[in-house]
């Protein structure tokens, strides 16, 4: 079975005190790593239970008591009991399940959960697990996990030698590109991924789109499911924009707080990222308005439901954008990720703070031919500690 990348990472932690949560979007694969994990130990001869709380009867049962866990799960003498617990935001108060449970039993006890939504985890995670736990976040599969949910391991081989710069051509870099732009145009859902023929991908991104979102508005408590949908297409096709509460207001006639609201949820489901400006000035960064990007482009693309080839497309520096900050997640803290822009219109699409008030700078282009050098001179004597890269469509350097 294909291993994601953060289950080296969640293994490694399964040996300390603190409690394990795994959360991130609905079907993105944390379900089938917990079980892998749980496979893994349970041949290892550890004491290792699984609980899936869609289970009403096993949900109840820990609603009245988070000790009747061990009526399930028993304790051992000499031995710790390892307890993967999948969707555990079902729980009516999970932050007491958890804070009673470690504190009464952690020696003896070690719980493994996932989380569908942060929007519940981050209500009733609160500060009071400060040290009980250890929170996890994972996306829908990397570029390098899309090769090899395609069965491609020898080009992500090929993927890692470019970017440990052993080599600096491939000549597998036109095979490369092709999987790139379809992962671009389908994104990286694990079951897209590995359905081999388009209508078949584009029937369960409609899926995800109508519902396991559907989900998220329902459980979030949101009453008109048809201005959330409108308000996350008007956001997919403004990608990269800047985000201006008061025109989706005024767009979609709905007040700023409702706006706000369905914001927060879409950001804590993690379907969307708003990535704050770059200033000198706190309080500037602070009022300035951020900018947002889909986390996903197959779900940004069935959205506004346009699928085509990268060259093709109207919107290509817009995808590109959105694949670029993709890709920058992955290098970086997600609030390291800012962006440039003055009030006369110069702008640089990402300011990455790697210290303070040094790193890097990039701007995309689709093309080469398109960078102008003369356009960022402001940024470049305001800022000479953040040395400007410009990356576009098919430079090696964007992608490996």
């Amino acid at each position: 079975m294909i291993q994601r990348k953060k289950y080296s990472i969640i293994a490694k932690h399964l040996p300390k005190k603190e409690f394990t949560i795994l959360i991130g979007a609905r079907q993105i694969g944390k379900s089938t790593l917990l079980k892998q994990l749980f496979e893994d130990l349970n041949q290892k001869g550890e004491i290792v239970y699984f609980l899936n709380l869609d289970r009403k009867e096993i949900l109840n049962e820990l609603n009245e008591s988070p000790e009747n866990l061990f009526k399930i799960c028993p304790l051992e003498e000499n031995r710790k009991v390892i307890v993967f617990i999948d969707e555990i935001q079902y729980l009516n108060d999970a932050t007491t399940f958890i804070k009673l449970l470690f504190d009464e039993y952690a020696d003896r006890l070690k719980i493994v959960a996932t989380g569908s939504s942060a929007f519940y985890i981050d209500k009733q995670f609160n500060d009071s697990l400060v040290g009980r736990k250890k929170i996890f976040q994972m996306g829908t599969l990397d570029f390098e996990e899309f090769l090899l949910f395609k069965g491609r391991n020898d080009l992500v081989a090929e993927v890692l030698k470019l970017k440990n710069r052993k080599k600096v051509k491939s000549i597998q870099e036109n095979i490369l590109w092709g999987y790139m732009d379809e992962f671009i145009n389908y994104g990286g859902y694990p079951a897209v991924v590995l359905e081999n023929e388009i209508d078949q991908k584009l029937e369960v991104l409609k899926d995800i789109r109508d519902s396991y979102i559907k989900r998220d508005i329902l459980e979030s408590g949101i009453t008109d499911e048809t201005k959330f949908y409108r308000m996350l297409m008007l956001l997919a096709s403004q990608s990269g924009s800047l985000l201006n509460v008061n025109e989706i207001s005024n767009t979609l006639r709905m007040n700023n707080a409702t706006v706000e609201n369905y914001l927060y949820v879409l950001q804590k489901c993690f379907h969307i990222t708003v990535v704050k400006p770059f200033y000198n000035n706190l309080r500037k960064e602070l009022t300035k308005m951020p900018k947002v990007y889909l986390n996903d482009l197959g779900l940004r693309n069935v959205l506004i439901n346009y699928f085509s080839p990268i060259a093709q497309r109207a919107d290509k520096g817009i995808v590109l954008e959105n694949l670029s900050f993709r890709l920058l997640t992955e290098r970086f803290d997600q609030d390291q990720i800012k962006y440039w822009r003055t009030a006369d219109g110069n702008e640089v699409d990402f300011v990455i703070e790697t210290s303070y008030l040094k790193g890097i700078a990039i701007e995309v282009k689709f093309s080469e031919h398109e960078v102008k050098q003369s356009k960022y001179n402001k940024f470049c004597q305001n800022y000479p500690d953040f040395p400007l890269e410009f990356w576009w469509w098919k430079k090696t350097e964007l992608f490996f």
